[in-house]
C-alpha cells in the first residue's frame, strides 16, 4: 500500500531491519483498517518475533507518548501515512 513512503524519525536499527519494519507495517495496513491500530501492532510484533526471536514490542497510533529501555540496535520510530510506528526489543537495563 504505502511501501517506500515511510519517514524514519529515529532509529538505531540496521537498514535491513528498518526495511523489514516498513514492509511489515505496509503489509499490516493492507490487511487491516487504518483505525485498527491494535491489530496492526500485533501483526508487526508477531512478524518480528518470528524473524528475530521473541521480546519485540510495537506501538501504533497517531498520538502517543512513551518511555522505555531497548536492546541496542533494535529500535525504530517512523511515520507511514497518518500513523506513527514504534518497534523495539525490550531490555532490562
Amino acid at each position: 500500500m504505502l511501501k517506500g513512503k515511510a519517514l524514519i524519525k529515529e532509529t538505531d536499527m540496521s537498514e535491513k531491519m528498518q526495511t523489514q519494519a516498513m514492509d511489515s507495517a505496509s503489509q499490516a495496513l493492507d490487511l487491516y483498517d487504518v483505525s485498527d491500530c491494535i491489530s496492526i501492532a500485533a501483526h508487526i510484533k508477531k512478524e518480528f518475533d518470528k524473524k528475530y526471536g521473541g521480546g519485540w514490542q510495537c506501538v501504533v497510533g497517531s498520538n502517543f507518548g512513551c518511555f522505555f529501555t531497548h536492546t541496542k540496535g533494535t529500535f525504530v520510530y517512523f511515520a507511514l501515512g497518518t500513523l506513527n510506528f514504534l518497534i523495539f526489543k525490550g531490555s532490562s537495563s
